[in-house]
């Protein structure tokens, strides 16, 4: 309950500048406005201003700002209006405010990122240290792309596509860019060059995991299971395991195969703690009587708290931003071109499940996932959709070629199939949700 209502306000956040975006510009152009609303649905609560209502409704799930002589209703473009009240309608300011007016929700959602990353970046930034390091393979996942396509451990990825890399950091773009076609790795094994193809996947970007291997990973010690083998023995927070029983650990992969070779037999493991080297002898413990041996340790992902100056954290959140915003088109790109698959696509519970983790993390995090959701909604709301901004920002531009408005039939027309597709959308976003839910 509590990461669904930290998610539920996190996207609130996200929904409120966007409308304010709306709000702020369309005072500045003069135009009344009639509400302000957060969520749809029954009103929770509500405040009447000067001329414009606040409100917050029950269904969190997005926000609109009503003017004046835009839709029907309440003063809406199907009531007469006074000649001032007609002076502050939507429908009557030029292009250029309607444009002005429309485009400022996403804009600001594609400028919160600008104004928020530097602060997280300030804050500190927790930077995993193997993205820095060599493309050499930790580990393998038996029966994935990666492992049919002849990945071993210890392989040391050159180029992607005949693209270089030298490390994780490089060779993840590279996957985002290159998702939908077949991969072809240059592989070093042993100092012998090889070339590994592994087919395009479309159903999932392609990536670390998406494709089954993984990077280098110290065998060391991040959390302890109580009341397991590991923590009755005396294992601490960040030991290093060296070896156990006559068997050398030279990552944490290797550990699961090794435990279970041991099966119940007490073994002596030598690790490192704090720099000295110190044994311990323990049993591993049968889960269920029946499955895998234990020992009750989890691993420790190393990072990095990385922290910036004033100018450096703006120049970082900055380079942050416009690296989400062309991750952000490309996926958008190689969804529609069908190099992605339609599984990707993620709706409310999948986003509000992502801010509710983060929001029980670090400020840093909190910021970091606010500004990738943030760019998500401005890219998705700048869409050329009817219904959706991208949708009137569209009729606007054409309306100043031709310097004529399109016609209300075209536009009722095009707004229909607009609702159409994006009831299918959300249809189809819900449904991924919960299968993700289920799975």
């Amino acid at each position: 309950m509590t990461t669904i209502m930290a998610g539920i306000l996190m996207l609130g956040v996200l929904v409120f500048i966007h409308e304010l975006g709306h709000f702020v510009v369309a005072k500045m152009c003069g135009v009344k406005v009639l509400k302000f609303s957060l969520g749809f649905g029954p009103k929770l609560v509500s405040h009447r201003g000067e001329e414009t209502e606040y409100q917050i409704c029950a269904i969190p799930l997005g926000g609109y700002v009503q003017m004046l002589g835009e839709g029907s209703g309440e003063q809406g473009e199907d009531i007469e209006l006074s000649a001032e009240e007609k002076a502050r309608s939507f429908a009557e300011q030029s292009v250029a405010k309607r444009l002005a007016i429309v485009s400022a929700g996403p804009v600001m959602n594609l400028i919160l990122p600008l104004l928020i990353l530097p602060i997280s970046f300030m804050v500190g930034v927790q930077m995993p240290t193997y993205l820095e390091q060599s493309t050499c393979v930790g580990y393998v996942v038996p029966e994935s792309n990666a492992a049919t396509a002849g990945f071993h451990s210890g392989d040391c990825i050159t180029a992607v596509n005949q693209q270089t890399v030298s490390n994780w950091s490089e060779t993840n773009k590279n996957f985002i860019s290159l998702a939908g076609y077949d991969l072809l790795f240059q592989v070093d094994r042993d100092g012998e060059v090889l070339q590994l193809r592994v087919p395009a996947d479309n159903d999932s970007l392609q990536g670390l995991q998406a494709l089954g291997f993984f990077p280098r990973q110290a065998a060391r010690i991040g959390g302890l299971a109580p009341d397991m083998p590991a923590a009755a023995a005396g294992l601490q927070e960040g030991d290093l395991i060296l070896e156990i029983g006559n068997y050398p650990i030279s990552s944490w992969y290797d550990l699961k195969d090794i435990v279970q070779k041991t099966g119940n037999q007490t073994v002596s493991i030598r690790l490192k703690r704090a720099g000295q080297p110190l044994t311990v002898d323990l049993t591993p413990q049968q889960s269920g009587g029946e499955g895998d041996f234990l020992l009750g340790i989890s691993p420790s992902y190393d990072s990095e708290l990385k922290q910036f100056g004033f100018f450096a954290a703006i120049r970082e959140g900055s380079v942050r931003t416009w690296e989400l915003i062309e991750l952000t088109v490309v996926f958008v790109q190689k969804l529609f071109s069908g190099n992605v698959s339609t599984k990707n696509i993620g709706g409310p519970i999948t986003v509000i499940q992502i801010a509710g983790q983060a929001a029980q993390t670090d400020l840093s995090a909190i910021l970091s996932i606010l500004a990738f959701i943030s760019i998500q909604l401005g890219i998705l709301n700048l869409l050329p959709i009817p219904i959706l901004d991208g949708g009137h920002i569209l009729f606007y531009v054409i309306e100043l070629i031709i310097r004529r408005p399109v016609s209300i039939r075209i536009r009722e027309m095009a707004q229909q199939v607009g609702m159409a597709m994006l009831l299918m959308l959300m249809v189809l976003a819900f449904y991924n949700d919960i299968i993700r839910l289920w799975g």
